[in-house]
């Protein structure tokens, strides 16, 4: 009997478990993930496709999807702040997965009829539909963006509630499921289109995503339902007092006014509204923008969140241009995949590891514990610019690969390796091959390189969870949607800068200089984050130790956060 009794506690537990809004919450995340993973990788292989091998139609979709978040990020956020939080979700992920099964529809005719499509109008229309798909594909992942900012770093929070351990779980294992998600979703893709083809990986992933929307919209009702916290938003909630307020003034000026008098107010306040009208909305995306960064500005966390920014400023992590690199020092497809998922299981471990350093150490102690990890494993990358095999050379110019690409081969500038693109459903999609790439005498350099970069992991993904963390607590409710998207702008200004700086040095002798660089952004990201611990640290100390001194309530308390 007393086994029994133990055990049924127990399997109730896990029964809660499953109808809690947290594991609901999961399961959308994981649906989710998984078709933006898929939709993210297959686009680049479709635009590849479509344009002959070329790598043209990529770069450009990436520029216009890096340049309309940094551009609409603070939008995003304030449309994310002022409306109902099912309304927001809800909106955003039908018009995210409709958006991805329209693109796929309108692939799948183009791949169909590209033979007729070329010939019509001169190519005219074939090029529109590149356009279509591309202007469909950013409207999509806008979309996700707003998703993303609603249920990662609003719902998340609320359904926590008062309880920062949860929130760092909850946190973690969203995390370890985008983990997951990024390797095995393009491997399923890939294996699709590699054994069947384009058209019927373009099927796939439409017929997915319908299928996903449906689930993922029923799934944030219940949560909505289960957690009564989610119908109640502080910004809204202060928006309709004022109107209240204001309604109510009106009433009172109105009954001691008189008709004339009072039908006269309106006249004139309904003139200066057409006149202002017109110009005050055409101006209030500027002035959205504007007030974002502002707040953003001066908010306490500004710069733990300029010192996440400053990561993506580098060419160390497995994206195209490292996995290029890659290729000329001799690694194929195979160990290429081998190392993502090395790479996969370090990012695993460092969510693990933050949870843990939280509850030993606080918060703030895990961001500074965090970065000391990752500049410590990056030390690896700095030693593989000058170790044996290293291709580092820095008597040959960065802008000679670009001149020649512009002027053509004279003759007087030096060979380099022809960049051909790849379709390896292994490896990232918008990899590059080199041919004629020199022979490697010793896989020193490279083995440094990728194992600095594998080990950082575990720092990276602990300091990013740290910062997510802060921005969740010490951003009023109100601000968290603007403050959410004037930081994912900042991430795309810093991510596009570092491919800048590739197009500005591509060759392959210049690589250890771009890894300098980046090291050295990382390094200045840290020590704005050293700086901010510091100060909110010493602020917390003086607190507690000044008898006379009351805690100030919107500071999280010790135990928790320090």
């Amino acid at each position: 009997m007393e086994k029994t009794a133990s055990k049924k506690p127990c399997c109730e537990r896990v029964g809660e478990f499953f109808k809690s809004s947290k594991f609901l919450i999961y399961l959308g995340h994981a649906l989710s993930t998984w078709g933006d993973r898929m939709w993210n990788f297959a686009v680049a292989v479709f635009l590849v496709e479509l344009y002959g091998n070329s790598l043209l139609l990529t770069a450009v979709y990436g520029l216009v999807v890096a340049g309309s978040v940094l551009l609409l990020g603070a939008i995003i956020g304030d449309w994310v702040d002022k409306n109902p939080r099912l309304k927001v979700a809800q909106t955003s992920l039908v018009v995210q997965n409709s958006a991805v099964i329209l693109c796929g529809i309108l692939l799948m005719g183009v791949f169909h009829f590209k033979g007729q499509l070329t010939t019509l109008y001169n190519g005219w229309l074939l090029t529109t539909c590149y356009i279509m798909v591309i202007t469909i594909a950013n409207i999509a992942n806008l979309a996700s963006t707003a998703m993303s900012i609603s249920i990662q770093r609003d719902w998340v929070v609320v359904v926590a509630g008062d309880d920062r351990s949860k929130l760092a779980d909850m946190n973690a294992t969203v995390r370890i499921i985008d983990q997951l998600t990024n390797i095995l979703a393009p491997m399923l893709v890939g294996q699709i289109m590699a054994f069947g083809s384009h058209f019927i990986g373009c099927g796939f992933i439409s017929g997915w995503n319908l299928f996903s929307m449906c689930l993922e919209y029923f799934l944030l009702w219940k949560v909505y339902q289960r957690t009564p916290a989610l119908a109640f938003k502080a910004g809204q909630k202060d928006a309709d007092d004022q109107e209240l307020k204001h309604l109510n003034v009106q009433k009172e000026t109105g009954n001691s006014e008189s008709p004339t008098e009072g039908s006269q107010l309106m006249n004139e306040t309904d003139e200066v509204k057409k006149n202002t009208g017109c110009c005050y909305h055409m101006t209030e995306p500027i002035r959205t923008i504007k007030d974002g960064w502002v707040a953003y500005y001066n908010q306490s966390i500004f710069f733990a969140g300029m010192s996440l920014s400053f990561l993506y400023m580098t060419v160390l992590g497995f994206d195209c241009i490292t996995t290029g690199y890659a290729y000329t020092q001799g690694l194929n497809g195979s160990v290429l995949s081998l190392l993502m998922g090395a790479s996969a299981i370090s990012g695993i471990c460092g969510t693990v590891a933050f949870t843990w350093i939280r509850k030993k150490c606080g918060l703030i102690r895990t961001g500074f514990i965090a970065g000391v990890t990752q500049l410590s494993c990056l030390v690896l990358c700095v030693a593989s610019v000058f170790a044996p095999g290293s291709p580092f050379d820095l008597s040959v110019s960065p802008f000679d690969e670009v001149l020649k690409h512009l002027f053509g081969d004279s003759g007087s500038l030096r060979e380099s390796p022809t960049l051909v693109p790849t379709i390896d459903p292994l490896i990232q999609i918008n990899a590059t091959v080199f041919e004629g790439a020199p022979q490697v005498k010793s896989y020193m350099s490279v083995c440094l390189l990728f194992a600095g970069v594998i080990a950082a992991r575990i720092g990276l993904w602990s300091f990013d969870l740290t910062v997510t963390q802060l921005i969740q607590e010490n951003v009023i409710e109100s601000e968290r949607g603007i403050i959410n998207g004037v930081q994912n702008s900042m991430n795309y200004l810093l991510d596009l800068l570092h491919f800048v700086m590739v197009i500005l040095a591509p060759n392959t002798e210049a690589f250890g200089l771009l890894v300098i660089i980046s090291v050295s952004f990382v390094a200045m990201g840290h020590m704005m984050y050293f700086r901010f611990a510091y100060k909110r640290l010493r602020s917390r100390l003086f607190l507690f130790c000044s008898p006379e001194q009351k805690p100030d309530p919107n500071i999280p308390s010790l135990p928790n956060s320090v």
